[in-house]
């Protein structure tokens, strides 16, 4: 019974021994933890996008989250990525209009999501969630966190990928990842390279042009098919 003599009832979840793909991306000061190589940052990718393709295209009611982000994503012992954290989640009942899903919801308590990842006006939509996928694949990847301090007078995290692919993309991909052994071979680069592509496509600013989860999950899957293709060679 909680205190007001109701039954109490609560979300139970597997222990999560890796944390949160936070704490891998922004160590803290005290803490001792490796990179995550380029192979692990797509397997991660893949979890979460699939993860995201089934609750906007096969759940029903179909789950719209409303705060992805790095902090929301939680890894296993087995660095299995598992979306978490649903809050502020909407459910989007068959009996309710359907078609304004890429458009969005008007939410009752303003903005709904984390400034940063949060897509531009802050409705509830499917097509929301795609542009916080799209924030979180190219922090993954640069390493830099939408609220970075180097990101005044304009300067975004989507400006800075954008602007650096494809020429530049190894100055803005986290140097970390440069020491993989991937990039010896040059498929380090390319998968890099299409991966924070795909994060950029889910990043446009009219809704209707964002990459929907479901491609988004399948481009992911075909770098990494392409990767493991190209270091067996």
């Amino acid at each position: 019974m909680d205190s007001r003599g109701n039954d109490f009832q609560s979300l139970v979840f597997d222990f999560m021994p890796r944390y949160s793909l936070d704490r891998w991306l922004h160590p803290r000061s005290n803490e001792q933890t490796d990179k995550l190589s380029l192979s692990q940052l797509l397997n991660i990718a893949i979890d979460v996008a699939d993860a995201l393709d089934y609750l906007h295209n096969s759940s029903c009611p179909t789950v719209i989250h409303c705060d992805l982000k790095p902090s929301n994503i939680l890894l296993g012992c087995d660095w299995t990525a598992y979306v978490a954290d649903f809050g502020i989640a909407k459910l989007i009942d068959e009996s309710m209009d359907q078609s304004n899903l890429n458009i969005g919801t008007e939410s009752t308590i303003g903005i709904r999501g984390t400034i940063g990842y949060v897509a531009p006006g802050g409705q509830a939509s499917v097509a929301g969630d795609a542009y916080s996928f799209g924030v979180t694949l190219l922090e993954m990847f640069t390493g830099k966190a939408p609220n970075d301090g180097m990101f005044i007078d304009g300067l975004t995290l989507q400006l800075l990928a954008a602007e650096g692919l494809p020429e530049k993309i190894s100055e803005i991909i986290e140097p970390e990842l440069l020491h993989d052994e991937v990039y010896d071979n040059g498929s380090g680069i390319l998968s890099s390279l299409a991966s924070v592509g795909v994060g950029i496509s889910c990043l446009k600013d009219n809704p209707s042009n964002r990459m929907n989860m479901k491609d988004a999950a399948a481009e992911l899957h075909r770098i990494k098919e392409y990767l493991q293709k190209s270091l067996r060679i």
